[in-house]
């Protein structure tokens, strides 16, 4: 499904985020990403988004170098993954139930397709009392369901979040990290960047570990 070869990511003045990476990940897999901040977890996730490219290697996505893709294939390859952001990145003049429903908006789906499938994650998610609230009206935990209530609702093949629970409490973690296991087990491919151990070992997931952009662990 995501395979890489020897990527690496260099900014300016020669600093490396990701230096000489090669890994591969199966359609479907549930993965950690752990590391320090500065390892290049973020890096890699964005990469895979096509908000950046590689300055060395190879990374392909079922099958198709992200690096050949035409601005329409970019555009069709971010339709298939969803993002999860730490700092969740709501539009505060939207409900929370537009801002899930926005993704498919922005897609052209049409408005019955739109409320179906947001109603159908709304359940998942829990929060089906809290549809009409804005994003202020939540709380930290709440916001982060929303986040990837808008991640998943438009069935991805992807899921990439990047340290999603890095503001919320353990309990409050192991509910995000059960919502991204339910969408696991619907088949699809899930990758988490975190440097929360205790979550890494509570989920039980394989693992990349990260240092300076290398990988110097898989377990």
């Amino acid at each position: 499904m995501i395979e890489t070869y020897h990527l690496s990511k260099v900014y300016s003045r020669g600093v490396y985020a990701l230096r000489d990476v090669t890994l591969s990940i199966d359609k479907g897999e549930f993965l950690f990403l752990t590391g320090a901040s500065g390892a290049g977890k973020s890096t890699l996730l964005r990469l895979l988004l096509c908000a950046e490219q590689p300055t060395e290697g190879t990374l392909k996505v079922g099958g198709r170098v992200l690096s050949d893709l035409t601005p329409a294939e970019v555009q069709s390859h971010r339709r298939s993954v969803g993002f999860v952001f730490q700092d969740f990145r709501l539009v505060p003049r939207f409900t929370v139930f537009q801002n899930v429903a926005f993704v498919m908006r922005v897609l052209g789906v049409d408005l019955a397709t739109q409320q179906r499938k947001t109603f159908q994650v709304w359940k998942g998610v829990g929060l089906q009392h809290r549809m009409n609230a804005y994003p202020e009206d939540l709380s930290g935990g709440e916001q982060q369901r929303v986040a990837v209530a808008r991640a998943l609702v438009n069935d991805p093949q992807i899921v990439l979040a990047d340290e999603p629970t890095g503001n919320l409490d353990p309990d409050l973690s192991l509910e995000i990290m059960n919502l991204f296991r339910e969408a696991n087990s619907r088949g699809t491919t899930v990758l988490v960047a975190t440097h929360d151990l205790w979550m890494i070992r509570r989920v039980g997931r394989r693992v990349v570990g990260l240092e300076h952009g290398r990988v110097v662990e898989v377990s």
